[in-house]
Protein backbone atom coordinates (compact mmCIF):
# COMPACT_ATOMS: atom_id res chain seq x y z
CA UNK A 1 0.00 0.00 0.00
CA UNK A 2 0.80 3.41 -0.76
CA UNK A 3 0.10 6.43 0.81
CA UNK A 4 0.69 10.52 0.58
CA UNK A 5 -1.09 13.56 1.64
CA UNK A 6 -0.98 17.14 0.95
CA UNK A 7 -3.48 20.09 1.28
CA UNK A 8 -5.81 22.66 -0.44
CA UNK A 9 -8.47 24.97 0.99
CA UNK A 10 -12.59 24.87 0.81
CA UNK A 11 -13.94 28.59 0.48
CA UNK A 12 -16.92 29.45 2.24
CA UNK A 13 -17.17 32.87 1.56
CA UNK A 14 -14.38 34.64 2.10
CA UNK A 15 -13.06 32.75 4.98
CA UNK A 16 -11.55 29.13 3.90
CA UNK A 17 -10.34 26.09 5.57
CA UNK A 18 -7.30 23.62 4.93
CA UNK A 19 -8.42 20.49 3.89
CA UNK A 20 -6.01 17.35 3.84
CA UNK A 21 -6.26 15.88 0.42
CA UNK A 22 -5.16 12.29 0.78
CA UNK A 23 -4.38 9.47 -1.55
CA UNK A 24 -4.14 6.07 -1.01
CA UNK A 25 -3.16 3.49 -3.72
CA UNK A 26 -3.81 -0.45 -2.92
CA UNK A 27 -3.75 -3.68 -5.15
CA UNK A 28 -7.23 -4.46 -6.85
CA UNK A 29 -9.54 -3.50 -9.58
CA UNK A 30 -7.88 -0.08 -10.99
CA UNK A 31 -10.48 2.11 -9.73
CA UNK A 32 -10.71 6.09 -8.93
CA UNK A 33 -12.60 6.65 -5.94
CA UNK A 34 -13.52 10.38 -4.31
CA UNK A 35 -14.85 10.86 -0.84
CA UNK A 36 -15.21 13.82 1.48
CA UNK A 37 -18.57 16.09 0.80
CA UNK A 38 -17.59 16.68 -2.70
CA UNK A 39 -19.55 18.25 -5.24
CA UNK A 40 -20.02 17.80 -9.48
CA UNK A 41 -17.81 20.02 -10.13
CA UNK A 42 -14.96 18.74 -7.54
CA UNK A 43 -15.96 14.72 -8.64
CA UNK A 44 -15.29 15.49 -12.47
CA UNK A 45 -11.62 16.23 -11.06
CA UNK A 46 -11.01 12.47 -11.79
CA UNK A 47 -11.71 12.67 -15.34
CA UNK A 48 -9.52 16.13 -15.55
CA UNK A 49 -6.68 14.95 -13.22
CA UNK A 50 -6.29 11.45 -15.02
CA UNK A 51 -5.85 12.77 -18.23
CA UNK A 52 -3.49 15.98 -17.09
CA UNK A 53 -1.31 12.81 -15.87
CA UNK A 54 -1.23 10.97 -18.41
CA UNK A 55 -0.67 14.04 -20.95
CA UNK A 56 2.29 15.35 -18.74
CA UNK A 57 4.23 11.95 -19.72
CA UNK A 58 3.25 10.55 -16.32
CA UNK A 59 2.06 6.40 -16.44
CA UNK A 60 -1.59 6.49 -14.12
CA UNK A 61 -1.14 3.76 -11.64
CA UNK A 62 -2.96 0.86 -12.26
CA UNK A 63 -4.08 -0.07 -9.33
CA UNK A 64 -7.33 0.62 -6.96
CA UNK A 65 -7.17 4.87 -5.93
CA UNK A 66 -8.86 6.57 -2.48
CA UNK A 67 -8.88 10.36 -2.60
CA UNK A 68 -10.13 11.76 0.73
CA UNK A 69 -10.69 15.47 1.30
CA UNK A 70 -10.69 15.78 5.17
CA UNK A 71 -12.45 16.95 7.48
CA UNK A 72 -15.15 15.30 5.19
CA UNK A 73 -18.05 17.34 7.10
CA UNK A 74 -17.16 20.35 4.88
CA UNK A 75 -18.49 21.12 1.43
CA UNK A 76 -16.06 21.35 -1.12
CA UNK A 77 -16.80 22.75 -4.48
CA UNK A 78 -14.74 23.99 -7.62
CA UNK A 79 -11.84 22.92 -9.76
CA UNK A 80 -9.49 24.23 -7.43
CA UNK A 81 -8.37 21.21 -6.03
CA UNK A 82 -7.22 19.15 -8.89
CA UNK A 83 -3.58 20.83 -8.44
CA UNK A 84 -3.52 18.87 -4.93
CA UNK A 85 -5.30 15.67 -5.63
CA UNK A 86 -2.71 15.05 -8.82
CA UNK A 87 0.13 15.61 -6.48
CA UNK A 88 -1.26 13.72 -3.67
CA UNK A 89 -1.72 10.93 -6.48
CA UNK A 90 1.90 11.26 -7.56
CA UNK A 91 3.48 10.77 -4.45
CA UNK A 92 1.22 7.68 -3.47
CA UNK A 93 2.77 6.23 -6.91
CA UNK A 94 6.35 7.74 -5.76
CA UNK A 95 6.62 9.33 -9.21
CA UNK A 96 7.41 12.63 -6.72
CA UNK A 97 8.74 12.52 -2.81
CA UNK A 98 5.92 12.13 -0.65
CA UNK A 99 7.73 14.60 1.62
CA UNK A 100 7.86 17.38 -0.60
CA UNK A 101 4.29 17.50 -0.77
CA UNK A 102 3.07 17.02 2.64
CA UNK A 103 3.56 20.51 3.53
CA UNK A 104 2.54 22.15 0.47
CA UNK A 105 -1.29 24.02 0.29
CA UNK A 106 -2.15 23.89 -3.67
CA UNK A 107 -4.88 25.39 -5.24
CA UNK A 108 -5.29 25.62 -9.13
CA UNK A 109 -7.54 23.93 -11.84
CA UNK A 110 -5.83 21.11 -14.21
CA UNK A 111 -6.74 21.27 -18.01
CA UNK A 112 -6.70 17.95 -19.90
CA UNK A 113 -3.47 18.92 -21.53
CA UNK A 114 -1.88 19.16 -17.74
CA UNK A 115 -1.74 22.95 -17.91
CA UNK A 116 -2.70 24.51 -14.80
CA UNK A 117 -5.44 27.19 -14.94
CA UNK A 118 -6.28 29.83 -12.16
CA UNK A 119 -9.07 29.68 -10.16
CA UNK A 120 -11.18 32.16 -8.03
CA UNK A 121 -10.36 32.85 -4.40
CA UNK A 122 -6.66 32.16 -4.15
CA UNK A 123 -5.97 35.57 -2.05
CA UNK A 124 -8.99 34.15 0.59
CA UNK A 125 -7.00 30.75 0.02
CA UNK A 126 -3.76 32.12 0.98
CA UNK A 127 -4.90 33.76 3.49
CA UNK A 128 -6.59 30.41 5.15
CA UNK A 129 -3.63 28.68 4.44
CA UNK A 130 -1.10 31.62 6.25
CA UNK A 131 -3.56 31.38 9.15
CA UNK A 132 -3.28 28.03 9.69
CA UNK A 133 0.35 27.56 9.70
CA UNK A 134 1.01 26.91 6.22
CA UNK A 135 4.25 29.01 4.25
CA UNK A 136 4.30 27.65 1.20
CA UNK A 137 1.55 27.63 -1.25
CA UNK A 138 1.34 26.59 -5.01
CA UNK A 139 -1.15 28.17 -7.35
CA UNK A 140 -1.05 28.58 -11.10
CA UNK A 141 1.20 31.50 -12.23
CA UNK A 142 -1.55 33.86 -13.44
CA UNK A 143 -2.48 34.55 -9.62
CA UNK A 144 0.67 33.74 -8.25
CA UNK A 145 1.15 37.91 -7.53
CA UNK A 146 -2.51 37.48 -5.99
CA UNK A 147 -1.37 34.57 -3.55
CA UNK A 148 2.06 36.84 -3.05
CA UNK A 149 0.11 39.95 -1.34
CA UNK A 150 -0.30 37.63 1.96
CA UNK A 151 3.19 38.51 3.90
CA UNK A 152 5.39 35.94 5.27
CA UNK A 153 4.47 33.19 2.29
CA UNK A 154 6.31 31.79 -0.34
CA UNK A 155 4.47 31.32 -3.58
CA UNK A 156 4.99 29.20 -6.29
CA UNK A 157 3.42 29.81 -9.73
CA UNK A 158 3.45 26.98 -12.57
CA UNK A 159 2.05 26.74 -15.85
CA UNK A 160 1.78 23.04 -15.95
CA UNK A 161 2.04 20.16 -14.02
CA UNK A 162 5.23 18.99 -15.68
CA UNK A 163 6.86 22.06 -14.51
CA UNK A 164 5.49 21.25 -10.68
CA UNK A 165 6.94 17.67 -10.71
CA UNK A 166 10.17 18.76 -12.21
CA UNK A 167 10.24 21.11 -9.11
CA UNK A 168 9.58 18.52 -6.99
CA UNK A 169 12.17 16.15 -8.24
CA UNK A 170 14.63 19.01 -8.28
CA UNK A 171 14.68 18.60 -12.34
CA UNK A 172 15.25 21.24 -14.98
CA UNK A 173 11.89 23.15 -15.15
CA UNK A 174 10.26 22.71 -18.60
CA UNK A 175 9.38 25.81 -20.58
CA UNK A 176 5.82 26.37 -21.45
CA UNK A 177 3.99 28.97 -23.21
CA UNK A 178 2.01 31.26 -20.83
CA UNK A 179 -2.02 30.00 -20.92
CA UNK A 180 -4.09 33.13 -22.15
CA UNK A 181 -7.84 32.29 -20.63
CA UNK A 182 -10.45 32.04 -23.73
CA UNK A 183 -12.00 35.48 -24.19
CA UNK A 184 -9.36 37.50 -22.79
CA UNK A 185 -7.10 38.57 -25.38
CA UNK A 186 -3.94 40.20 -24.95
CA UNK A 187 -3.59 43.53 -24.34
CA UNK A 188 -2.17 45.54 -27.45
CA UNK A 189 0.96 47.78 -26.79
CA UNK A 190 -1.45 50.93 -26.67
CA UNK A 191 -4.08 49.61 -24.90
CA UNK A 192 -5.06 51.99 -21.80
CA UNK A 193 -3.99 51.54 -18.30
CA UNK A 194 -6.06 53.75 -16.72
CA UNK A 195 -8.93 55.70 -16.90
CA UNK A 196 -9.90 58.84 -16.11
CA UNK A 197 -11.72 59.40 -12.22
CA UNK A 198 -15.03 61.45 -12.53
CA UNK A 199 -14.34 64.78 -11.27
CA UNK A 200 -16.67 66.67 -8.74
CA UNK A 201 -16.06 69.99 -11.08
CA UNK A 202 -18.05 68.62 -13.81
CA UNK A 203 -21.09 68.61 -11.60
CA UNK A 204 -22.68 71.90 -12.37
CA UNK A 205 -24.60 73.91 -9.61
CA UNK A 206 -26.32 71.26 -6.96
CA UNK A 207 -24.47 73.23 -3.80
CA UNK A 208 -26.80 71.15 -1.48
CA UNK A 209 -26.06 68.13 -2.91
CA UNK A 210 -22.55 68.45 -3.24
CA UNK A 211 -22.51 69.17 0.61
CA UNK A 212 -24.54 66.79 1.13
CA UNK A 213 -21.84 64.10 -0.66
CA UNK A 214 -19.05 65.77 1.47
CA UNK A 215 -20.76 64.71 4.60
CA UNK A 216 -21.50 61.47 3.46
CA UNK A 217 -17.82 60.65 2.28
CA UNK A 218 -16.63 61.96 5.74
CA UNK A 219 -18.55 60.79 8.18
CA UNK A 220 -19.84 56.76 6.11
CA UNK A 221 -23.32 58.31 5.98
CA UNK A 222 -25.72 56.64 3.41
CA UNK A 223 -27.08 58.83 0.65
CA UNK A 224 -30.69 59.57 -0.52
CA UNK A 225 -31.04 62.09 -3.78
CA UNK A 226 -34.51 62.45 -5.16
CA UNK A 227 -35.04 64.77 -8.28
CA UNK A 228 -36.19 65.19 -11.80
CA UNK A 229 -34.75 63.00 -14.40
CA UNK A 230 -31.19 64.80 -15.65
CA UNK A 231 -31.04 66.77 -12.40
CA UNK A 232 -27.39 65.20 -12.17
CA UNK A 233 -27.80 62.44 -9.34
CA UNK A 234 -26.01 59.95 -11.02
CA UNK A 235 -23.21 62.56 -11.79
CA UNK A 236 -23.30 62.79 -8.33
CA UNK A 237 -23.06 59.23 -7.15
CA UNK A 238 -20.40 58.31 -10.20
CA UNK A 239 -17.85 61.10 -7.82
CA UNK A 240 -18.31 60.08 -4.33
CA UNK A 241 -15.68 56.99 -4.53
CA UNK A 242 -13.23 59.93 -5.36
CA UNK A 243 -13.74 61.80 -2.17
CA UNK A 244 -13.18 58.49 -0.19
CA UNK A 245 -9.60 58.29 1.56
CA UNK A 246 -7.52 54.99 -0.26
CA UNK A 247 -7.88 52.01 1.62
CA UNK A 248 -5.60 50.39 4.38
CA UNK A 249 -3.77 47.66 3.82
CA UNK A 250 -6.24 45.61 5.82
CA UNK A 251 -9.17 46.83 4.25
CA UNK A 252 -7.66 46.39 0.64
CA UNK A 253 -6.96 42.56 1.65
CA UNK A 254 -10.59 42.61 2.70
CA UNK A 255 -11.90 43.91 -0.47
CA UNK A 256 -9.95 42.25 -2.68
CA UNK A 257 -10.82 38.81 -1.37
CA UNK A 258 -14.15 39.51 -1.95
CA UNK A 259 -13.57 40.05 -6.02
CA UNK A 260 -10.85 36.84 -5.97
CA UNK A 261 -13.81 34.89 -4.81
CA UNK A 262 -16.28 36.85 -7.59
CA UNK A 263 -14.00 36.54 -9.96
CA UNK A 264 -14.03 39.75 -10.96
CA UNK A 265 -10.23 40.77 -10.03
CA UNK A 266 -8.25 42.85 -12.13
CA UNK A 267 -5.26 41.17 -13.31
CA UNK A 268 -3.05 44.10 -13.89
CA UNK A 269 -3.64 44.72 -9.94
CA UNK A 270 -4.63 42.14 -7.81
CA UNK A 271 -4.28 44.78 -4.80
CA UNK A 272 -7.50 46.72 -4.76
CA UNK A 273 -6.48 50.01 -3.33
CA UNK A 274 -9.12 52.61 -4.04
CA UNK A 275 -12.91 52.04 -2.30
CA UNK A 276 -14.80 49.60 -5.23
CA UNK A 277 -17.71 51.50 -7.05
CA UNK A 278 -20.65 48.99 -7.44
CA UNK A 279 -24.36 49.92 -9.25
CA UNK A 280 -26.93 47.26 -9.92
CA UNK A 281 -29.53 47.42 -12.57
CA UNK A 282 -33.07 48.14 -10.76
CA UNK A 283 -33.72 44.75 -12.26
CA UNK A 284 -31.13 43.01 -10.42
CA UNK A 285 -32.58 40.34 -8.45
CA UNK A 286 -32.51 39.06 -4.72
CA UNK A 287 -29.53 37.07 -5.39
CA UNK A 288 -27.58 39.51 -7.61
CA UNK A 289 -27.76 42.35 -4.79
CA UNK A 290 -27.39 40.07 -1.66
CA UNK A 291 -25.44 36.89 -2.88
CA UNK A 292 -26.76 33.88 -3.60
CA UNK A 293 -27.29 31.07 -6.22
CA UNK A 294 -27.20 27.17 -6.48
CA UNK A 295 -24.83 25.34 -4.42
CA UNK A 296 -22.81 27.76 -2.09
CA UNK A 297 -23.76 31.28 -2.55
CA UNK A 298 -21.77 33.47 -4.40
CA UNK A 299 -21.01 37.42 -3.34
CA UNK A 300 -24.01 40.07 -4.43
CA UNK A 301 -23.75 43.98 -5.07
CA UNK A 302 -23.46 44.68 -1.38
CA UNK A 303 -20.65 42.57 -0.74
CA UNK A 304 -18.52 44.22 -4.03
CA UNK A 305 -19.37 47.58 -2.67
CA UNK A 306 -18.08 46.85 0.34
CA UNK A 307 -15.42 49.48 2.06
CA UNK A 308 -16.82 51.38 -1.04
CA UNK A 309 -19.86 52.62 -2.17
CA UNK A 310 -23.23 50.78 -3.50
CA UNK A 311 -25.62 52.96 -5.78
CA UNK A 312 -28.71 51.68 -6.59
CA UNK A 313 -30.57 54.30 -9.00
CA UNK A 314 -34.05 54.19 -9.96
CA UNK A 315 -34.32 52.93 -5.97
CA UNK A 316 -38.68 53.54 -6.71
CA UNK A 317 -38.09 51.21 -9.47
CA UNK A 318 -36.86 48.45 -7.82
CA UNK A 319 -38.88 45.42 -6.12
CA UNK A 320 -39.98 46.60 -2.35
CA UNK A 321 -38.83 42.75 -1.44
CA UNK A 322 -35.23 43.29 -2.63
CA UNK A 323 -34.17 46.41 -1.47
CA UNK A 324 -35.71 45.57 1.79
CA UNK A 325 -32.97 42.75 2.15
CA UNK A 326 -30.34 45.92 2.31
CA UNK A 327 -31.72 46.67 5.84
CA UNK A 328 -29.61 43.86 7.67
CA UNK A 329 -26.22 44.82 5.84
CA UNK A 330 -27.07 48.39 6.46
CA UNK A 331 -26.82 47.89 10.16
CA UNK A 332 -24.91 44.57 10.54
CA UNK A 333 -21.97 45.48 7.58
CA UNK A 334 -22.66 41.50 6.69
CA UNK A 335 -24.47 39.59 5.03
CA UNK A 336 -24.97 36.05 6.03
CA UNK A 337 -27.09 33.96 3.38
CA UNK A 338 -28.02 30.08 4.11
CA UNK A 339 -28.58 27.94 1.50
CA UNK A 340 -29.39 23.77 1.37
CA UNK A 341 -25.09 23.34 0.19
CA UNK A 342 -24.43 25.22 3.65
CA UNK A 343 -24.15 29.12 5.19
CA UNK A 344 -21.65 31.89 4.36
CA UNK A 345 -20.97 34.94 5.99
CA UNK A 346 -19.88 37.50 3.64
CA UNK A 347 -18.42 41.09 4.52
CA UNK A 348 -21.18 44.10 3.30
CA UNK A 349 -20.00 47.04 5.05
CA UNK A 350 -20.58 49.53 2.56
CA UNK A 351 -21.78 53.42 1.54
CA UNK A 352 -25.46 53.26 0.24
CA UNK A 353 -26.07 55.75 -2.36
CA UNK A 354 -30.39 55.70 -3.91
CA UNK A 355 -31.79 57.69 -6.28
CA UNK A 356 -35.29 57.82 -7.36
CA UNK A 357 -36.90 60.35 -9.45
CA UNK A 358 -40.26 62.10 -7.30
CA UNK A 359 -42.99 60.42 -9.25
CA UNK A 360 -43.29 58.32 -12.58
CA UNK A 361 -42.85 61.27 -14.76
CA UNK A 362 -40.83 62.80 -13.09
CA UNK A 363 -41.84 66.28 -12.38
CA UNK A 364 -43.60 66.26 -9.10
CA UNK A 365 -42.73 68.67 -7.03
CA UNK A 366 -39.85 70.36 -9.01
CA UNK A 367 -39.65 73.16 -11.35
CA UNK A 368 -38.97 71.24 -14.45
CA UNK A 369 -42.53 71.57 -15.53
CA UNK A 370 -45.83 70.57 -14.78
CA UNK A 371 -47.04 67.39 -12.97
CA UNK A 372 -49.11 64.22 -14.86
CA UNK A 373 -49.34 61.73 -11.75
CA UNK A 374 -52.70 61.79 -9.99
CA UNK A 375 -52.12 61.93 -6.31
CA UNK A 376 -52.73 58.41 -5.56
CA UNK A 377 -50.15 57.12 -8.35
CA UNK A 378 -47.63 59.48 -6.72
CA UNK A 379 -48.25 57.98 -3.18
CA UNK A 380 -47.94 54.41 -4.54
CA UNK A 381 -44.60 54.95 -5.99
CA UNK A 382 -43.24 56.79 -2.92
CA UNK A 383 -44.24 53.92 -1.37
CA UNK A 384 -42.00 51.34 -2.66
CA UNK A 385 -39.20 52.89 -0.85
CA UNK A 386 -40.24 51.46 2.98
CA UNK A 387 -40.07 53.29 6.24
CA UNK A 388 -37.85 51.19 7.50
CA UNK A 389 -34.86 51.09 4.90
CA UNK A 390 -35.52 54.80 4.43
CA UNK A 391 -35.15 55.47 8.15
CA UNK A 392 -31.53 54.04 8.05
CA UNK A 393 -31.05 56.96 5.66
CA UNK A 394 -28.88 59.48 7.07
CA UNK A 395 -28.90 61.91 4.83
CA UNK A 396 -32.00 62.64 1.78
CA UNK A 397 -30.95 65.48 -0.20
CA UNK A 398 -33.52 67.20 -3.03
CA UNK A 399 -31.51 67.27 -6.44
CA UNK A 400 -33.39 70.15 -8.50
CA UNK A 401 -32.92 70.61 -12.03
CA UNK A 402 -29.96 72.67 -12.71
CA UNK A 403 -30.55 76.60 -14.18
CA UNK A 404 -28.90 78.11 -17.40
CA UNK A 405 -26.57 80.08 -15.29
CA UNK A 406 -25.36 77.43 -13.21
CA UNK A 407 -24.89 75.35 -16.13
CA UNK A 408 -22.70 77.58 -18.01
CA UNK A 409 -20.43 79.02 -15.64
CA UNK A 410 -17.95 76.85 -16.44
CA UNK A 411 -15.77 73.58 -13.92
CA UNK A 412 -14.22 76.73 -12.40
CA UNK A 413 -17.45 77.39 -10.37
CA UNK A 414 -17.27 74.63 -8.44
CA UNK A 415 -14.75 72.42 -6.30
CA UNK A 416 -12.96 70.02 -7.56
CA UNK A 417 -13.02 65.69 -5.97
CA UNK A 418 -9.18 66.83 -5.13
CA UNK A 419 -10.45 69.73 -3.06
CA UNK A 420 -12.89 68.57 -1.43
CA UNK A 421 -11.09 64.84 -0.57
CA UNK A 422 -8.71 66.65 1.41
CA UNK A 423 -11.13 68.18 3.61
CA UNK A 424 -12.75 64.98 3.74
CA UNK A 425 -9.38 63.15 5.03
CA UNK A 426 -8.87 65.77 7.53
CA UNK A 427 -12.30 65.52 8.90
CA UNK A 428 -11.87 61.63 8.92
CA UNK A 429 -8.30 61.86 11.06
CA UNK A 430 -10.11 64.01 14.01
CA UNK A 431 -12.97 61.14 14.10
CA UNK A 432 -9.95 58.23 14.17
CA UNK A 433 -8.13 60.76 17.07
CA UNK A 434 -11.81 61.14 19.13
CA UNK A 435 -11.93 57.31 18.54
CA UNK A 436 -8.79 55.79 18.91
CA UNK A 437 -9.16 53.57 22.02
CA UNK A 438 -12.44 52.44 20.39
CA UNK A 439 -13.51 49.96 17.47
CA UNK A 440 -15.05 52.70 15.69
CA UNK A 441 -13.07 54.74 12.84
CA UNK A 442 -15.97 57.13 11.51
CA UNK A 443 -19.05 58.73 12.84
CA UNK A 444 -21.42 56.26 11.00
CA UNK A 445 -20.34 53.56 12.56
CA UNK A 446 -20.34 54.87 16.42
CA UNK A 447 -23.59 53.14 18.06
CA UNK A 448 -26.44 55.99 19.07
CA UNK A 449 -26.24 55.30 22.81
CA UNK A 450 -22.15 55.79 22.61
CA UNK A 451 -22.80 58.98 20.86
CA UNK A 452 -25.00 60.01 23.66
CA UNK A 453 -23.31 59.26 26.28
CA UNK A 454 -19.76 59.83 25.90
CA UNK A 455 -19.80 62.24 23.04
CA UNK A 456 -22.73 64.15 23.88
CA UNK A 457 -23.41 67.52 22.21
CA UNK A 458 -24.65 69.17 25.00
CA UNK A 459 -28.67 69.44 26.30
CA UNK A 460 -29.02 72.86 24.05
CA UNK A 461 -27.83 71.97 20.67
CA UNK A 462 -30.24 68.73 20.48
CA UNK A 463 -33.37 70.77 21.60
CA UNK A 464 -34.68 71.10 17.76
CA UNK A 465 -34.26 67.37 17.30
CA UNK A 466 -35.69 66.00 20.68
CA UNK A 467 -38.94 68.18 19.83
CA UNK A 468 -38.99 66.46 15.99
CA UNK A 469 -38.82 63.35 18.25
CA UNK A 470 -41.34 64.59 20.52
CA UNK A 471 -44.09 65.18 17.59
CA UNK A 472 -42.92 61.90 15.59
CA UNK A 473 -40.90 63.67 12.73
CA UNK A 474 -37.82 61.90 14.33
CA UNK A 475 -37.45 58.00 15.51
CA UNK A 476 -35.15 57.07 18.05
CA UNK A 477 -32.66 55.68 15.49
CA UNK A 478 -33.30 58.87 13.63
CA UNK A 479 -32.03 61.03 16.51
CA UNK A 480 -29.08 58.83 16.89
CA UNK A 481 -28.48 59.30 12.87
CA UNK A 482 -28.75 62.77 13.06
CA UNK A 483 -26.36 63.03 16.05
CA UNK A 484 -24.00 61.18 14.18
CA UNK A 485 -24.30 63.45 11.24
CA UNK A 486 -23.67 66.50 13.50
CA UNK A 487 -20.32 65.39 14.61
CA UNK A 488 -19.41 64.73 11.37
CA UNK A 489 -19.99 68.59 10.34
CA UNK A 490 -18.66 69.35 13.17
CA UNK A 491 -15.65 67.75 12.21
CA UNK A 492 -15.64 69.38 8.68
CA UNK A 493 -15.62 72.69 9.95
CA UNK A 494 -12.84 71.52 12.94
CA UNK A 495 -14.89 71.86 15.82
CA UNK A 496 -14.39 69.86 18.97
CA UNK A 497 -17.90 69.46 19.38
CA UNK A 498 -21.56 69.61 17.65
CA UNK A 499 -22.82 73.26 17.52
CA UNK A 500 -26.14 73.77 17.32
CA UNK A 501 -25.90 74.96 13.95
CA UNK A 502 -24.49 71.90 13.54
CA UNK A 503 -27.54 70.12 14.50
CA UNK A 504 -29.29 72.16 12.87
CA UNK A 505 -27.37 70.96 9.69
CA UNK A 506 -28.06 67.73 9.94
CA UNK A 507 -32.02 67.91 10.59
CA UNK A 508 -32.22 69.48 7.67
CA UNK A 509 -29.65 67.11 5.85
CA UNK A 510 -31.87 64.68 6.83
CA UNK A 511 -35.42 66.07 6.91
CA UNK A 512 -35.02 68.20 3.49
CA UNK A 513 -36.44 71.21 5.05
CA UNK A 514 -33.90 74.35 6.03
CA UNK A 515 -33.31 74.74 9.77
CA UNK A 516 -31.84 77.88 11.61
CA UNK A 517 -29.71 79.74 9.42
CA UNK A 518 -26.76 78.57 6.54
CA UNK A 519 -28.41 75.43 6.02
CA UNK A 520 -26.02 73.43 4.25
CA UNK A 521 -23.33 75.08 5.57
CA UNK A 522 -19.73 75.09 5.61
CA UNK A 523 -17.84 75.43 2.40
CA UNK A 524 -19.40 74.91 -0.72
Amino acid sequence: MAFARTRSVALQGVEGVVVEVQADLEAGVPAFTLVGLADKSLSESRERVRSAVVNSGVPWPQRKLTVGLSPATVPKSGSGFDLAIAAGVLAAAERVDPAAVDDLVMFGELGLDGRVRPVRGVLPATLAAAAAGYRRVVVAEATATEAALVPETAVLGVRSLRQLIAVLNGEPVPEEEPDQPPGKPAPGPGAPTDERQPDLADVAGQRVARRALEVAAAGCHHLFLRGAPGAGKTMLAERLPGLLPPLTRRESLEVTAVHSIDGSLPEDKPLMERPPYCAPHHSASMAALVGGGTGLPRPGAVSLAHRGVLFVDEAAEMSGRVLDALRQPLESGRVVIARSAGMMTLPARFLLVMAANPCPCGRHGTTAGECECPPAVVRRYRARLSGPLMDRVDLRVPVEPVGRAELLAGPEAGESTAVVARRVVEARERAQRRFRDTPWRVNGEVPGHELRGRWSPGPAALERAERDLERGVLTARGLDRVLRVAWTVADLAGRDRPSPQDVDTALALRTGVPRGAGFPGGPT
